[in-house]
C-alpha cells in the first residue's frame, strides 16, 4: 500500500482496478499536519488521464508492473502473438493495444511487453528500429539536396518522409517516438 505522501513523479498506482502512472505531482500541507495531493495520472491501459485530489491519510494500492522481453511472432490482423524466449510461453495482444507501435516491428523483433496481474498492457519499442526501404521514387538528376524529402514505403507498410538520396532497398533507422527518419544504416 501507497501512503499520498508517497505518489512522486513516475509511482505506479492501481485505481478502480486499472493500473496507472503519475506523470504531475503537487503537494500542499494545511494546518495541523493534513496535507492534500494533487495529481495527474495516466492509465497504462487506455492512455486516458485523470486529475485526482487525494487528502488525510488515504491508502492507495501499489501497481505490480512487470517487463519481459519477447519476440515478435507475426499477426492475423486483429491480434499480434509474441513469445518469451526463455519459457517459450505465447502471449497474445489486440491490435488497439499495439495502435501505431504496429508499423515499427517486423517478425522476429524483440520487445518490452509490460503485464498488470499477469496480461499484457502495453508494448515497449526501442528508441530507434532498422527498417528497410521497399519503394520509394527514384531521384531526379541534380536533385540530390538532403534537404528535399519524399515519400518511401517500409516494410513494414508504414509511410515516412526521407531524404532524395535514399533508395529502394536502403536500410534506414527511424525514431518509434514520431516515426521520423533519422540515418541510413550501413548493411
Amino acid at each position: 500500500m501507497l501512503s499520498i505522501t508517497e505518489l512522486k513523479k513516475g509511482t505506479l498506482l492501481v485505481l478502480e482496478n486499472e493500473p496507472y502512472k503519475v506523470v504531475d505531482y503537487n503537494q500542499k500541507v494545511v494546518g495541523r499536519g493534513g496535507s492534500i495531493v494533487n495529481v495527474r495520472i495516466k492509465s497504462l491501459t487506455s492512455g486516458k488521464v485523470l486529475e485526482k485530489t487525494f487528502k488525510g491519510n488515504e491508502q492507495l494500492e501499489s501497481a505490480d508492473i512487470t517487463n519481459q522481453t519477447v519476440q515478435y511472432l507475426y499477426n492475423d490482423g486483429s491480434t499480434f502473438f509474441f513469445m518469451n524466449q526463455v519459457t517459450f510461453e505465447q502471449f497474445e495482444v489486440p491490435r488497439d493495444l499495439i495502435g501505431e507501435l504496429a508499423g515499427y516491428i517486423k517478425d522476429g523483433d524483440l520487445v518490452q511487453l509490460q503485464f498488470f496481474r499477469n496480461k499484457p498492457i502495453s508494448l515497449d519499442l526501442p528508441k530507434n528500429v532498422a527498417l528497410k526501404v521497399s519503394y520509394t521514387e527514384n531521384v531526379v538528376k541534380g536533385d540530390t539536396s538532403s534537404a528535399i524529402t519524399k515519400d518511401a514505403v517500409l516494410e513494414t507498410g508504414i509511410t515516412i518522409k526521407v531524404p532524395a538520396f535514399i533508395k529502394q532497398g536502403d536500410l534506414v533507422s527511424i525514431d518509434t517516438t514520431n516515426g521520423s527518419y533519422r540515418e541510413r544504416v550501413k548493411g
